[in-house]
């Protein structure tokens, strides 16, 4: 797919990431959607004319060059939803970014990933809680990702730099800017051993209403959201109530009772919306995990289709059995299902992980 034209998709206005997705499941890809006229578009399952009153293209395709000069300047990555780089985890999840922005060596499909998220108003009790997770956590070839907010953020990513643990940090705004400013030093710190993630281009402020979408990111890319210190009120609760509605494992540690930043943690906790931490052994027995110091040498498990319903996996034997990729109107024959059919099936699947979709409305196992 051409960069120019994944960039300039996430420009265009009322088109967001779902729809998105499903318009390149049935057009093949970005470019092919900057090729067709409005009309052509509108014949797509979730595409009016009414969106489509607001979407200017060309005004996109602009704005994408410029953003691939920033980009090219500045050494970084795109990472667009069907590049094998992009977080597997995230993917799965059904409002995840169409594109990221990635900064530093890190590997987003790590066998182990924990998300570390607290109150930006951090006391000695919850910076030693982070310092004592990171510590366990090192053991576990893991790497951590986090807001890099103030508090306990920038605590974890602070630790996990003290212990050569591999961090992310992920971002409400683009990166011609640094938020807090303060940070800035831990955030270049991180390039040598993770990196930085956004989904927001360049000149996209720190505004209120990013962080919630940021945390979704933080949330989805992990295996368990772990929340060491919080209040009632504020982000970590946020990415928490995020990650169950994604179905991944939710941990707090206890605080005592009336401590305004452990409110939050044992809200959490007594209303079943986090399992009690006490300790990495704790988090370890849930997940499954043992200790293994020769997990950085172990290829990545393939992931089985047992997920997939019994016509999606049918589909799923065909395109593996075939040497090359197929087309969606050849799997149509062979499935003996019908394209709009198909297509939503293939989109699934593609947003499961389990296929990655190619020019031409061409399909291959991921």
């Amino acid at each position: 797919m051409s960069l120019h034209h994944q960039l300039a998709l996430t420009f265009v206005k009322k088109i967001g990431p779902v729809l998105a997705k499903s318009m390149i499941s049935q057009f093949g890809d970005a470019e092919q959607i900057f090729r067709l006229s409005k009309t052509a578009l509108t014949k797509a399952r979730g595409v009016g004319a009414k969106t489509l009153e607001l979407a200017d293209f060309d005004e996109a395709m602009r704005r994408a060059e410029l953003e691939l000069k920033f980009i090219e300047k500045n050494n970084i990555e795109v990472l667009f939803y069907t590049d094998p780089r992009y977080p597997k985890r995230l993917k799965n999840c059904h409002d995840s970014p169409l594109l990221l922005f990635s900064r530093g060596n890190a590997n987003f499909n790590m066998q182990r990933i924990i998300s570390i998220v607290g109150t930006r108003n951090a006391t000695d009790y919850g910076r030693q809680l982070c310092k004592q997770l990171v510590e366990e956590l090192q053991e576990y070839n893991i790497l951590i990702a986090s807001g890099l907010a103030l508090g306990i953020d920038v605590a974890a990513h602070k630790e996990c730099l003290r212990m050569g643990v591999p961090t992310v940090g992920v971002l409400g705004h683009g990166y011609d800017r640094m938020y807090p400013s303060q940070n800035r030093g831990t955030a270049e710190k991180m390039l040598e051993n993770g990196g930085l993630l956004t989904e927001y281009s360049s000149g996209t402020n720190p505004d209120r209403e990013n962080f919630p979408q940021r945390n979704r990111i933080v949330a989805g890319m992990a295996d368990a959201t772990v929340v060491v210190e919080a209040g009632l009120k504020g982000g970590a609760l946020i990415t928490a109530e995020i990650a169950n509605s994604y179905n991944r494992d939710v941990f707090a540690f206890p605080g005592r009772l009336g401590d305004e930043y452990s409110e939050g943690c044992n809200f959490l906790i007594r209303n079943n919306k986090a399992q009690l931490l006490t300790c990495v052994a704790d988090l370890a027995y849930s997940l499954g995990w043992e200790k293994n110091t020769e997990l950085k040498n172990t290829p990545e498990q393939l992931i089985l289709p047992i997920d997939l319903s019994a016509g999606e996996r049918a589909i799923y034997d065909i395109i593996r059995e075939n040497r090359s990729p197929l087309a969606i109107d050849d799997l149509s024959i062979k499935t003996n299902m019908p394209v709009s059919q198909l297509a939503m099936a293939l989109l699934d699947m593609e947003l499961q992980g389990f296929i990655r979709s190619l020019p031409g409305k061409t399909y291959c196992i991921n």
